[in-house]
């Protein structure tokens, strides 16, 4: 496999899923949720990754989300799940499983908590990834895992037989680009291209979208890989202007959110916006309560209200 087997580009979200205020699993939160990504105009989803919240979740729990995004989405964008465990063969069994479910590809961290080596990194992902064919998606999170996937390992990756993809959040932007500098002729590479110079960088060098926590950004994402790929350059820009005031006003430079723990802050904003997100589950909290005000001050500055339109409309 390699990159021209998948479709995959613009703007993903990493959908949180929804939790009732009692910690279950509410199935029809997320079938909402999933069917307001389609109707504003993604280009794909993550399922169960860090936004999802997997580390709270039972293994049947993590296949139910799977099943109802699979049956939900129905093949309308991509969805790529989450596969992210503490040991190979635990990361192998769930890749099975998401496979058989029919999700267009799986995806993992290094294993978290263990601050594996660069040679052992590279023996994670040779190892999951020859176990089961599936077009896999490598994740270089250094805020969740403790390690920094280099370039010269992100490189190697790249030449797995079913790595097809890697999506790369580390805080440092210039690594990051050197890290789609190295594999993008190979694998699809997702980052932070929705500002002027990553956008120039993606249109010389190579880059093919963004995954977002949350999908807060796609009123104004949307339209701008939209623009992009059609060509229009100035309407892109400006699109890219929103997004990125929207980003400022919720995020720190380090993944970190001005308000709340990330996923708190999401379903908070989401909350406020009229949108499915649900509650979080132990070990997260709820956004504090005096800090809603303060945040839906920050949405209606970005120039999001609880009555925001998606895109289509």
């Amino acid at each position: 496999m390699q990159r021209s087997d998948v479709p995959w580009r613009g703007y993903w979200p990493a959908a949180p899923t929804p939790y009732t205020a009692g910690g279950q699993l509410d199935e029809d939160g997320l079938v909402r949720l999933l069917a307001l990504y389609v109707d504003q105009g993604v280009h794909g989803v993550l399922i169960n990754g860090t936004t999802g919240e997997w580390f709270s979740q039972t293994r049947a729990e993590r296949r139910r989300v799977a099943e109802i995004a699979v049956a939900t989405v129905a093949g309308r964008i991509p969805v790529v799940i989450g596969c992210t465990t503490y040991t190979p063969g635990e990361t192998i069994e769930l890749a099975r499983e998401v496979k058989a479910i029919g999700a267009d590809g799986a995806l993992a961290t290094p294993p978290p908590y263990a601050h594996p080596s660069q040679d052992e990194i590279y023996a994670f992902y040779e190892t999951v990834t020859n176990a089961v064919e599936i077009p896999w998606m490598a994740y270089n999170w250094p805020r969740g895992t403790a390690v920094d996937i280099s370039v010269e390992t992100a490189s190697l990756l790249a030449d797995l037989p079913h790595v097809v993809a890697i999506k790369d959040s580390t805080g440092d932007e210039l690594k990051c680009m050197e890290t789609v500098e190295a594999v993008a002729d190979r694998v699809r590479a997702f980052g932070r291209f929705i500002h002027p110079r990553g956008m120039a960088f993606m249109l010389g060098v190579g880059g093919d979208g963004n995954i977002d926590g949350g999908g807060l950004g796609a009123p104004f994402a949307v339209p701008f890989y939209n623009e992009v790929f059609a060509g229009n350059l100035e309407a892109a820009r400006e699109h890219g202007t929103r997004y990125a005031r929207l980003v400022s006003v919720l995020v720190n430079n380090d993944y970190s959110s001005k308000f709340a723990s990330p996923t708190s802050q999401l379903k908070a904003a989401m909350n406020l916006l009229g949108q499915p997100g649900g509650q979080v589950r132990p070990p997260l909290l709820a956004m504090a309560e005096e800090n809603s005000t303060d945040l839906a001050h920050a949405l209606a500055e970005a120039g999001l209200s609880p009555h925001q339109p998606s895109h289509k409309e």
